[in-house]
């Protein structure tokens, strides 16, 4: 495997090992990057594997916490990232430590996790991703109320700021819990917001909006080989569009999405892995 393919800073931590250990390293570190989305368990092993060559290394550390979290093994997730805490000192990962502690069942940890995140002052991704943790930890101990409180403030204190995909994954997350509390239309107008601002369609805020409004069709694709199908008339996909509801940013501009599971952004971090997200398991935790 050609270990041109890592990331440059991923590259620069491997000169510190001799050469032949850099080149079996680097192909474990390339091969999790390749499978944490299709096949976590797999990406985990090969991350592990890293790791036990080079341990010193933040490196193999971040890659095994983030394919460890993706595989569901949040205790080994959390054990790395306390660790590469430790390496580090910085305070980049605790929406996710925290979102650890509540797949491991305790939210009062998450919240004090979440506590000491914020007191930091993080940039605005951070902060979205610290307050759908928080809300999920709320939803964990039956403070629906508050959960939705949280949310509805930071969405409003926040109006025109931070990258899109940020203020759409706090408006996804925002929907999630009106959905679950039973608000189907106010979930549907936020997903619909959400979806205006996902412009990568990193979500299915889109699909969301649509199961809501009963616009989901079972199509038989068999029965449809061999002929033009029928649109089922214009009309239908204009109401799936997002409705204007949930414009609270500057003039226009709306926004994109995450559920109350857990850290918001899915963007790729230095080993080239993507971090967390809130995967349809994550969601399961939160119903």
């Amino acid at each position: 495997m050609d270990l041109r393919d890592l990331p440059r800073g991923v590259r620069a931590e491997l000169r510190g090992l001799s050469p032949e250990i850099a080149q079996i390293v680097g192909a474990h570190l390339l091969k999790a990057g390749e499978l944490i989305d299709t096949d976590p368990q797999l990406a985990h092993a090969h991350a592990e594997a890293a790791r036990r060559r080079a341990a010193r290394l933040s490196v193999t550390r971040e890659a095994t916490a983030e394919a460890a979290y993706a595989a569901g093994e949040y205790q080994v997730a959390l054990a790395e990232l306390r660790a590469l805490r430790r390496m580090n000192g910085g305070n980049e990962f605790i929406a996710v430590m925290a979102d650890c502690e509540r797949a491991l069942g305790h939210p009062d940890k998450a919240l004090k996790l979440i506590k000491e995140g914020l007191a930091e002052q993080p940039e605005f991704r951070q902060r979205v991703e610290l307050r759908l943790v928080e809300a999920g930890a709320r939803l964990d101990l039956g403070q629906e109320a508050e959960a939705l409180r949280l949310l509805k403030h930071e969405i409003e204190a926040s109006s025109g700021k931070g990258s899109r995909a940020a203020r759409a994954s706090l408006r996804y997350g925002y929907a999630d819990l009106l959905e679950h509390t039973g608000d189907a239309d106010g979930a549907e107008r936020w997903f619909a917001a959400a979806a205006a601002l996902d412009e990568e369609g990193v979500t299915d805020a889109g699909d969301r909006v649509s199961a809501l409004q009963g616009l989901v069709l079972e199509v038989d694709e068999e029965a449809l080989l061999g002929d033009e199908p029928e649109i089922a008339g214009d009309d239908a996909e204009e109401e799936t569009g997002a409705p204007e509801a949930a414009d609270d940013d500057a003039e226009g501009e709306t926004a994109a999405p995450e559920a109350a599971a857990g850290p918001a952004d899915g963007g790729e971090n230095e080993t080239g892995l993507v971090a967390e997200r809130v995967d349809s398991g994550e969601e399961d935790r939160d119903a």
